[in-house]
């Protein structure tokens, strides 16, 4: 059975950070705020967002070119499989961001926390729920106690 998967932007991300070298590494290092364009064809699905204090951004990372399945991440020296990280050369090259919902004015979120490189193609949104997103007894593995 061969499988075809299809995705398409539903928007576009602004933000401050024109490089990934600009762009704090998580969400939670970062206090910059930014705008979450939805198209207009996709734009109805916002209805009822604004009563979130989060959202959950899933984006295309479009300035990295290659995929690494053993990448060294930021906060230690040792090499990783690519899935044990968060790392931006993955084979999808998809990223997801936590961040603040300040508001929303038609087809535009403006968000706080960002991470996110200016002009990152949005591939979905979705609300932060905490009885659905936070976990007890998390174990955070190599980055226990790093961070």
């Amino acid at each position: 059975m061969k499988l075809i998967i299809k995705s398409r932007p539903i928007g576009i991300i602004h933000s401050p950070f024109k490089t990934k070298e600009e762009a704090p590494i998580q969400p939670f290092k970062s206090d910059a705020e930014g705008r979450v364009e939805v198209y207009e064809k996709y734009a109805a699905g916002l209805e009822g967002i604004e009563q979130f204090s989060h959202v959950i951004l899933a984006y295309y990372f479009h300035q990295i070119k290659d995929e690494r399945l053993k990448v060294k991440p930021y906060l230690d020296d040792n090499e990783y499989g690519v899935y044990a990280t968060r790392h931006p050369h993955r084979p999808n090259h998809i990223g997801i961001s936590t961040v603040r919902l300040l508001g929303r004015k038609g087809k535009i979120l403006r968000v706080k926390n960002i991470d996110i490189v200016d002009g990152s193609p949005l591939l979905d949104i979705k609300p932060y729920v905490s009885a659905f997103d936070r976990r007890d007894n998390v174990k955070d593995g190599w980055l226990e106690g790093k961070i």
